[in-house]
């Protein structure tokens, strides 16, 4: 891939970031959510539709479906935990009905919203994005009766887990974490966080207005206290899968970790002809989908290869 090309990822996330710092926080809509004349908002009609079919995609394919009990050969529900500016829905329109497909109970969560930000969420403060995770898993675990869960996080939602399971107690409830393009050590962005300095403001612009943003800057506060002290905690096994094309959490290997329990698993080992990027590898790569599967259920692992696409 041609280095212009390989920033067109990172300059796109940054123009996001810069979008959510620049756009004041839009205020809540009312009730009814009109113009001053009456007629309908267009942007909050629109917001509407596009998530209520997100929500009926989601209903139709089987997931969040609290009636749903683990089976002997898939015993643990599995939650799943979409990235920055992602949400519960859209994140998963490929992953939960795969899973779903090969017998697993898969739940979803939103977190991190910002107030009067709707559909783009993973923007708050991570720990409080932790604190949500919790009370989610609590909430699987009460509905489907399972001892413990495991997670599967893209991006934000690969890395935040770890929070729960050192800080929150989440270690005595999750099984396995698998991490898809995660940002364990933050990103550079190519570099392009370490412009940040350069522009007088915009580091404390970033944490006032996404602190979800500011949190998974390379060498951030959050990320330090994360990482103190080992990677992982006992009892919970790990995965990591990374993409060699990956332009938003730089440089790839930051993703894996260390510790025991820990796989680390770079995609083009098991294709060296997949093109994933950051978003692909969560969204639409059956290869990815494939491995993790495996992760979650290692003692009826089979190869991953290029072939598992229409596996």
């Amino acid at each position: 891939m041609l280095p212009w090309k390989r920033a067109l990822g990172p300059l796109t996330a940054l123009l996001l970031a810069v979008v959510c710092l620049a756009t004041p926080a839009v205020a809540a809509p009312p009730t009814s959510p009109t113009s001053v004349s009456g007629a309908p908002t267009a942007a909050v009609s629109a917001v509407s539709a596009v998530s209520d079919v997100s929500a009926a995609a989601a209903s139709s394919s089987g997931w969040n479906d609290y009636s749903c009990k683990p089976s002997a050969a898939h015993p643990r529900p599995v939650v799943l935990v979409h990235g920055t500016l992602g949400n519960a829905v859209d994140n998963w329109l490929g992953l939960a009905p795969y899973l779903v497909n090969r017998g697993y109970c898969v739940f979803s969560l939103d977190y991190g919203q910002l107030p009067g930000v709707p559909f783009f969420h993973g923007l708050g403060p991570i720990d409080a994005s932790a604190g949500q995770l919790a009370t989610y898993v609590d909430k699987v675990l009460a509905a489907t009766g399972a001892a413990k869960v495991d997670i599967v996080g893209h991006s934000q939602g690969g890395m935040m887990p770890r929070y729960y399971l050192k800080f929150l107690g989440g270690a005595a409830k999750v099984n396995a974490l698998v991490g898809l393009a995660p940002s364990n050590r933050g990103s550079t962005l190519l570099g392009l966080t370490r412009l940040l300095p350069y522009f007088p403001g915009a580091g404390d612009l970033l944490d006032e207005k996404t602190p979800g943003l500011a949190d998974q800057v390379a060498g951030s506060p959050f990320l330090t206290k994360l990482n103190a002290g080992g990677d992982t905690v006992p009892g919970v096994r790990y995965t990591v899968i990374a993409t060699l094309y990956d332009e938003v959490v730089t440089p790839y290997r930051s993703q894996f970790l260390t510790g025991p329990d820990v796989r680390n698993v770079l995609l083009q080992d098991l294709c060296p002809v997949d093109l994933s990027e950051h978003v692909a590898i969560g969204t639409i790569d059956r290869i990815a989908f494939h491995e993790v599967t495996n992760a979650l259920d290692p003692a009826r692992a089979t190869p991953t290869t290029c072939s598992s696409v229409i596996g």
